[in-house]
Parts: structure tokens; sequence; C-alpha cells
């Protein structure tokens, strides 16, 4: 197998040779003169709009299946992206809204899916009228918004009966070749370690809701899929991650140098890649 240059040469770098301290890579050594601040690293997805809605997948439909409510009138994708979820959720409800901080991404989820009403904004303030929507859904952003803000936000804006409904999607770590292709994505995030190794930001992938907040406790469902991606599309994949997007241009070399390594490895030029997408689901309390 093959690869070519293409996007995987936009991203990032590692050493072929990681130092080792104690037995392990010494990860925080390698990326220490690069540590992004959070806000950095949350609006830095806009720099790769395009590559973004071509490379990150969006959730199964039976996942929309659950969360929606039935008889849903409007909609809102909460962090919305370029609109992989918004896509999906076009035909569920009458009215479709999609919010989004970053003008960038806001630019191509316009484009590609001009059913949906675009807004600026962000889970802490929504810009939509009180008791406005039937459901709100926010798929792999949980972690970038402040529960103590965005709770009550979307508390707000959420009709009594409806749903607030949180996705995460992950690769199955579970075989073997994903497990390695995983290790690379999380050798980027540890540049955003602080120097005293604590993380720069906690992958949220519980709900926690603040005290009286008039919410139901969190339903959960996982689903495990498979979706065919090309190797060149795994590259891609790889390069829209805040950890890859934010490294230094002589570091995003080294990593692409690895990241070809590793897919020039493997037997294939195409793969079904295991997917395991986990959804909570709460629903409005009256109060």
């Amino acid at each position: 197998m093959s690869l070519t240059a293409g996007s995987i040469d936009r991203f990032p770098p590692f050493r072929t040779s990681p130092t080792i301290v104690d037995g392990k890579p010494d990860l925080l050594r390698r990326y220490a003169a690069r540590v992004a601040d959070r806000e950095t690293r949350r609006l830095s997805f806009g720099s790769v709009a395009t590559d973004y809605d071509r490379y990150r997948p969006g959730p199964p439909p039976q996942a929309l299946d659950w969360l929606i409510p039935p008889g849903a009138q409007a909609v809102l994708d909460l962090a919305a992206g370029t609109g992989a979820v918004t896509r999906e959720l076009v035909g569920r409800a009458a009215r479709i809204v999609a919010v989004e901080p970053d003008e960038r991404m806001r630019a191509v989820l316009a484009a590609r899916c001009p059913e949906a009403e675009v807004l600026a904004g962000r889970g802490e303030e929504i810009p939509l009228p009180g008791a406005s929507v039937d459901a709100v859904v926010i798929s792999s952003a949980w972690h970038w918004l402040d529960p103590g803000r965005a709770v009550p936000e979307i508390a707000r804006v959420l009709r009594v009966g409806g749903v607030l409904g949180v996705i995460w999607i992950s690769r199955d770590a579970r075989v073997p070749w994903v497990a390695e292709f995983n290790a690379l994505a999380r050798e980027s995030r540890e540049a955003d370690r602080r120097p005293d190794g604590t993380p720069g930001s906690r992958r949220r992938r519980t709900v926690e809701f603040p005290p009286g907040t008039p919410m139901s406790e969190p339903e959960e469902l996982t689903l495990e899929y498979s979706l065919p991606m090309t190797s060149e599309q795994l590259a891609g994949l790889l390069g829209t991650y805040s950890g890859v997007i934010t490294l230094e241009q002589d570091q995003r070399a080294q990593f692409s140098q690895r990241v070809r390594a590793f897919l020039d490895r493997q037997p294939w030029d195409q793969a079904d890649l295991p997917m395991i997408c986990r959804c909570l689901k709460s629903t409005r309390l009256p109060g």
C-alpha cells in the first residue's frame, strides 16, 4: 500500500524515536514548547473547516431516531461545526437551527445545509428565545462547553418535555490497528498538558447538571457500527483534531511522517473503521 501526500502533509509531526523516561515515551518533552490555550484550540477547527466537513463522521441515523422526540417541531444543533448532524436532522422537524461560534465553520455549514437556520452563538449564550425548541443536540462538543453556564441556557431554550441529546463518536480500540491509530491522536493531545503534567482541558464524557437544573437523570444508548474509509481519509481525519491543528509547522511535518509510516504498513488501501456512538438523553422537566 502506498500513501500519497495530500491533506496529511498539512498536519503534525513527531520524532520517529521519542525520548524514553521511566520506561515511557516523554511526550511532554517532545511538545514542551507548545501548549495551546483552551480558547485557541476550541476555535482552531475553522482553519481546517473544509477538511473537517470532509473527514469528520456524523452519528448513525439510529442515534437521532432515539434522541429526537416524536412530533418535534424545532430542533437545535448546538456547537454544530460544519453541520454533519444538522444535515441528518433535516426532515425530522419543521425547523432546524444550527448554532456555531466560528464563522468559517458556519460558512461551510450554510453552504452544505441551506435548509437550516445558521446562527452565530455558543452553548453559554444561545441566540434563541426561551422555550423555543423541542430538542438540543450536541455532538462531539460537550467537552468544549462550560456546563455551569451552558446547562442553564439549554434548559432555558428547551420546552418542557423537550430533550437534550449529547453524542460522542469514537473509534473502537478493541481492534488492534485502530488502537495504534488512536495512539497517534492521543500523542498530539499530550501537547495540551501543562508543564506539571495535568491536562490542559478535561474531555468530559459525562453529563452533570448544576443543582436545581430542571432536567431528568440522563438515559444512555450505545451503538456500534463501521464506516468504510481509505487511508487518505484516515490521514485527513487525524488532521481535524485540535491537538494536531495547533502544532507548529515542524511538529506537523514530523507527525505526518509517523502517520504516513503507520498507514503504509497496513495491508489495505481501504478498511472498515469500527465506530462506537454513545448517546445520553435528558428530558426538560417543569420548573
